[in-house]
Formats: structure tokens, sequence, C-alpha cells
């Protein structure tokens, strides 16, 4: 009798809602369609936080981005208001029961994530716009909390690793193919590609940024033994379709930082120190730093632009003479040097470049794509946009966390002995090498796209660190 008076219950409110909803169709009023899929989410984050959070990676790649809201305010949807649901339940249930396992709270990642955020919150105390930098702050707090805190619990289940890859590789080649035919619409020609996957991704940079980023863990699935064989075919087909897109996005930084990343690889079978390949690379630094002046010599004899033909292309990399991309970001690093000695301590306050950094342009260094609006982009670099938006320390925090993420990452590949989850992090460090990289060029940290891969990808590097250096990839219970 009582489940029959719940069945009842049940045929009552559905039809009561679609006559309601019909009204309000009716009436052009059509946010209450979106009812049965919050509630859906709602239940989900109660009673399956781990479903919604793999969920929410799958929506990535076909979030859409509206930017330039009221307020200089941009939004993903419908990922981030998710993800800041996933925030704010987090953080009641911490305060009322602290969850937090101990020895993801003392891990070097975690104490340097922390550092960096605190900097953050203080230089949005000094900012030239604090509410702008506030809700900088609320943003990359929403992607820290759910996808390294939150995730490094989630990871404590090993299959949920690959099923993050496979998810975000899965819903990613749904935009490739998007992307391809509005290319092939327009012959596969250099200019379009700078657009053709929009409204899903800005622009090819991020788009090529993150295929390069996946890239390797398509080499994990396609070469992993416990996989069967149609597994391994789609993971190949997969890989295929991943290079076509590669080489049609025409960004030279995923091409880099993907050589980059090969170049890593060898080091790694070659069982070099991190702690010697950091001291070889600042020595690096240090001599172009000393030698700068000829080099630029040397680079202003480049006129090669950007072309369709792949070698032209790539040589156009080093062309800071006539190419406009690489000119503009040259104008945008310089307009941040600047901002950095006028205030080299706090800085101007996190995510105000764009707002602040019109009057720090020089007429000679501009070119015919700058802009004083602050509407096309940032600092185009993760570590000097920083540096000018919350100072030596706010870059130093954040190069902190890569340096500890790096050094995790190796350590964990040179000890590691249970061959799958030393190919995963392997593979995982791999593709965090090609952000790191592609963040010298650009930065998209500000964005879903790039933030849930980037922080999710930390968070693995301590979740193997924590659970599953010494297992086989069973689950570990809390």
């Amino acid at each position: 009798m009582a489940e029959r008076k719940n069945i009842k219950w049940i045929y009552a409110l559905s039809i009561l809602f679609i006559m309601a909803n019909a009204v309000c169709t009716y009436l052009e009023f059509y946010y209450l369609n979106l009812l049965p899929a919050i509630l859906l989410i709602i239940l989900l984050a109660f009673f399956a936080l781990d479903k919604l959070i793999l969920f929410v990676v799958f929506l990535t790649p076909l979030a859409v981005n509206f930017q330039h809201l009221e307020g200089g305010l941009g939004l993903s949807l419908p990922t981030e208001p998710i993800i800041f649901s996933i925030m704010v339940l987090f953080i009641l249930k911490h305060l009322h029961k602290n969850s937090m396992d101990i020895k993801v709270m003392k891990h070097p990642i975690t104490i340097a994530i922390i550092i960096n955020l605190v900097w953050i919150f203080v230089t949005c105390l000094t900012s030239e716009l604090p509410i702008i930098s506030f809700k900088f702050l609320v943003s990359r707090l929403w992607f820290v909390i759910t996808f390294y805190f939150i995730g490094t619990q989630l990871f404590r289940n090993y299959s949920n690793v690959k099923k993050f890859y496979w998810l975000y590789i899965t819903a990613f080649t749904a935009i490739i193919f998007y992307t391809l035919y509005n290319h092939y619409l327009m012959g596969f020609e250099e200019e379009p590609a700078n657009y053709v996957m929009s409204p899903f991704y800005n622009d090819h940079t991020i788009y090529g940024a993150m295929l390069a980023m996946f890239f390797p863990g398509l080499i994990f699935f396609i070469l992993n033994k416990k996989y069967t064989t149609s597994i391994k075919f789609a993971a190949f087909l997969l890989f295929v379709i991943y290079t076509t897109a590669l080489v049609f996005s025409y960004t030279r930084a995923a091409w880099l930082s993907l050589a980059t990343a090969f170049f890593a690889y060898i080091l790694l079978l070659l069982r070099i120190k991190f702690t010697t390949i950091l001291f070889v690379f600042i020595a690096v630094c240090s001599v172009l730093l000393i030698y700068q002046t000829e080099i630029v010599m040397k680079l202003e004899k480049n006129r090669q632009d950007a072309s369709q033909d792949f070698d032209k292309h790539i040589e156009s990399i080093s062309n800071i003479s006539t190419d406009a991309s690489n000119l503009e970001r040259l104008n945008r690093w310089n307009a941040a040097f600047r901002m950095f000695e006028e205030r080299p301590f706090f800085g101007w306050g996190p995510g105000t470049y764009s707002f602040v950094y019109a009057p720090f342009q020089h007429s000679h260094e501009k070119t015919i794509i700058s802009t004083n609006m602050g509407d096309k982009g940032n600092a185009h670099s993760e570590y000097v946009g920083p540096l000018c938006e919350s100072g030596v320390l706010g870059s130093l925090t954040f190069i902190a966390i890569v340096l500890a993420a790096l050094f995790t990452g190796f350590r964990l590949y040179y000890t590691i002995k249970e061959n799958e989850i030393k190919k995963m992090a392997l593979v995982t460090l791999l593709g965090f090498i090609t952000y790191i990289v592609h963040g010298a060029l650009n930065n998209f940290l500000d964005t879903d796209k790039a933030s849930v891969p980037f922080w999710g990808f930390i968070a693995m590097f301590v979740a193997i660190d924590v659970y599953h250096k010494n297992s086989v990839g069973e689950e570990q219970q809390p």
C-alpha cells in the first residue's frame, strides 16, 4: 500500500510538472526545463559526488564560455556553476567534519598550493580592482578545491584516474570532429584555424594545448596490456584523430610542447635526476639572459610568418620581426614587466591585467592586433601574469607548485615498481609538461578547459604518491 501511494505521488508530481512546464513554454519562459537537470545534480552532489565530478570532466570540453558578462565576469556553462556548487558543499562538509587525509594535507604540493592561495588572497586586499580580484580568487578556489582537494580523494580509487582521461578524451573527440568539419568547409586554411573550434574553445591555442596534454594518455591506452584488443584499437583510432587535429590546429606552442615532452621522456629513460635537469635549465636561462641582445638580433633576421606549410609554420615560431602573434605576445609581456616594475611586491591585483595594462603599452611595440580594451586575452604567460598581478611572490609561489608537481612526477617514475601505475605516472607527467611549456607562451588557468585537467593531473600525482605507489591499482578506502 505504501509503495502504491508513493507511485501515485510520483505520477501526480510528474503530471503537475508537465502541465506547469507546458504553460511556461507557451509563455516563452524556458528555465523550468532546467529543473530536472538541477534536481539530478543536487542528488548526485549529496549521494554520488564522485560521479558528479567525473560528469563535469565529461562536460568540460562541451561547455560554452560566455565572456565579458556584467562586472567583467566570464562564465562557462554548464560546468562552472556545478563546480561552484561542489566547492560550497565541500566547504560546508569540511566545516562540519574535517574529512581531508592528513597525508594529502602534508604533501609538498598541497603546501605549495595553500601558500599560493594565501598570497592571492593577500594581493586581493591590495588590488587596484578588488572586486575583480576576489572574483578571480573564487574562480581559482572552485577549480583547486574540486579538482585538487576533492580530486585526490576521488583518485583513491585508481580506476577513476583512467575514467578521468577517457571522459575528457571522449567528449573532446566530439569537438575535434566539429572543428575539423568546420575547417574542411574552409579548405583547411591556416587563418580559419584560429576560430573554427568556437564556441567550445575560444581559439586554436587552448584547443591545441588540450590536444597535446592528453596525447601521452592515448599512447598509454594503446600500449596497456590489460586492455582488450578492441579497446586498444579504439585508442589507436583516437590517437590518429588527435594527431590529425594537432596538425590542422596550426598551434606552434602545442607542437613545441610535445617535442619538449618527448625530450623529457628521453631524460627519464636515462634516469637523470630532476634536480640536475633543473640546474641545467637555470644555467641555460642565465646564458640566454646574458646574451639576450645578440639572440634578439639573430631572431630579428627571421621574417617567416605563419603559414599552411608545416616547415614554414615551424620556422615562424622564432619570428619576432613580422609575425603579429609573436609581436603581440612580446607587447603584452613588456607591458606586464613595466607593471611589475611599478608594483613589484603586491602587484596590481589577481585577474586585473586585462583592465589595467593598456597605459603600459608603448606605441612602437603595438601590433595590428593590439587593443586598449582588454578584450583579447591577458598576459599570455602563466608565469608573467602572476608576476604583474600578484608581485614577485605571486609568480614564485605558482612556480613552486609546478616544481613540486614535476619533482613528484619524476620521483614516482623512478621509484614505482608496479608497471601500469608507473606508466600512468609517466604519461600524466608528460601531459603536465606539455601544459607548463605552453604556459610560458599562454595562460588558460582562468578557464575550465585547462584548469580541470591541470589541477586534476596534479591531484593524480598526489593520489598515486600517497595511495598507489606501493599497490597494484586497487581502490584505497578512506
